[in-house]
């Protein structure tokens, strides 16, 4: 995960490099860099919850070492049906929002567009699409 962080902690001046998609200009004011490189990078929120793996906002690099761009599309309208996972999947959602509730639980798990999942083999689950849904996938 890249920071978002590059600049200088006041007031003492010390100052915190770190890896950065955004280039440093040296002819900027520190406390404007700061700004510049914070607002440029989005940031990047792993969680994992009742068995699937959410990564909100994943950095395009991450998305292009996957080969994310290339894996087949699927997408379906409003709606809610239940499924199970014969294998692993791992999707990128381009639109939607749906409310994922694993069988056996009370809880739901909320995935909507720019999040990258990570669904068990075996899970059981029930999806309640409140916005359309078009996603990239992969089965292993």
């Amino acid at each position: 995960m890249a920071s978002s962080f590059v600049g200088t902690l006041l007031p003492n001046h010390f100052t915190q490099t770190t890896h950065s998609a955004v280039p440093v200009r040296r002819d900027v004011p520190t406390r404007r860099r700061l700004h510049l490189a914070t607002r440029a990078e989005s940031i990047t929120t792993v969680i994992e919850k009742l068995g699937i793996k959410i990564e909100r906002n994943p950095p395009e690099s991450k998305l292009t070492q996957l080969g994310v761009r290339q894996w087949p599309k699927w997408g379906c309208p409003p709606s809610k049906f239940p499924w199970r996972y014969e294998a692993k999947e791992t999707c990128y959602l381009l639109e939607g929002k749906v409310k994922v509730f694993p069988s056996g639980s009370n809880e739901s798990v909320e995935i909507t567009a720019g999040d990258l999942v990570v669904f068990p083999k075996g899970m059981s689950c029930t999806w309640d699409v409140s916005v359309g849904v078009d996603k990239h996938y992969k089965f292993e």
